[in-house]
């Protein structure tokens, strides 16, 4: 009696767990949009160290990234369960304030002097002299990444949390899909993450082998490392305005039926309509969160100055 008990509870959880990995599966590939723009921003948020504390800046905030989760997963069970109607106000909020960063980056040269870009130039090369310094300037970055990474993440768990709520899985079940995909989403975003800046060190070691080809393969990833961190630097302010545009185009209900009108309008084009269809509605949020964007950096700006603050 006890052996057949035990085998049919052994039945259940391996039921359990094939549902789990059923939800995080579908889950993981409704938030494959969001995994590349957090990719994006937080390659480029951890850019500017040493060398030697790249890897240790990526390991903090990645860490942060998981205590974030650890406050986003229990959180977004809770509302979901007693006030849902508050998830979408608080995206929103979320979404407004990562096109304000990024249109915050547009602005910058507008918003700030050339002696001002000067003065935080020779702050930065005083800091890569002093370790005291440096560490305030890593502090910042680390800070800033998980910042960000919170929005992100609020985006993947919400998403992620649709999805379980449509497959009809018990509480029980929906806890365990969220953390699976959690800690499937900071491992894999933190690990590609710790690759990207690594790439010049590994073509410098690279360069100093014996063999030609493996020579010529080190020089090409030394000349590409920078060019492929510029790249992130543009593609994570563009991300922030898709992804915050997105998350307020899916609140917005005009703007999320004039996507969806668009994309249907541009789908008849021949050869090209498909394409044209999918990239519409991603094109839409972009520019809504540019707008949204410059509105938010407005309003802020004018606080500022009717507070004094420069």
């Amino acid at each position: 009696m006890a052996a057949g008990s035990l085998l049919a509870l052994i039945d259940d959880i391996a039921s359990v767990l094939d549902d789990v990995a059923l939800m995080s599966k579908v889950a993981a590939k409704k938030t494959a949009g969001v995994l590349g723009d957090d990719l994006a921003l937080n390659a480029q948020q951890v850019t500017g160290v040493n060398a030697d504390r790249e890897l240790p800046v990526v390991w903090a905030v990645g860490v942060g990234s998981l205590k974030n989760k650890a406050i986003l997963v229990p959180a977004a069970l809770a509302i979901s369960a007693f006030i849902p109607q508050a998830i979408t106000p608080l995206l929103m909020v979320g979404g407004a304030y990562l096109c304000f960063e990024g249109f915050e980056k547009l602005a910058h040269k507008f918003l700030h002097s050339a002696a001002e870009d000067a003065s935080h130039e020779e702050e930065l090369a005083t800091a890569l002299a002093s370790n005291a310094d440096m560490c305030e300037v890593e502090k910042d970055k680390i800070k800033g990444a998980i910042r960000t990474d919170f929005i992100l993440s609020a985006e993947i768990i919400v998403i992620a949390l649709g999805v379980v709520n449509e497959q009809g899985a018990s509480f029980g079940a929906q806890v365990a899909a969220l953390i699976a995909v959690s800690i499937a989403m900071t491992v894999g975003v933190y690990g590609i993450v710790a690759g990207i800046v690594k790439i010049d060190d590994l073509g410098l070691y690279l360069s100093r082998k014996s063999g030609s080809a493996t020579r010529a393969i080190g020089n090409m990833l030394l000349k590409g490392a920078p060019m492929l961190m510029k790249s992130l630097s543009v593609i994570g302010t563009v991300a922030m305005f898709m992804v915050g545009g997105g998350i307020i185009g899916h609140a917005f209900e005009p703007l999320h039926h004039l996507a969806e009108g668009a994309a249907h309008a541009v789908a008849g084009t021949p050869v090209i309509g498909g394409l044209l269809a999918a990239v519409t509605p991603t094109l839409i949020d972009a520019v809504a969160g540019v707008v949204v964007g410059a509105v938010v950096l407005l309003v802020v700006t004018v606080i500022q100055r009717l507070r004094g603050k420069h």
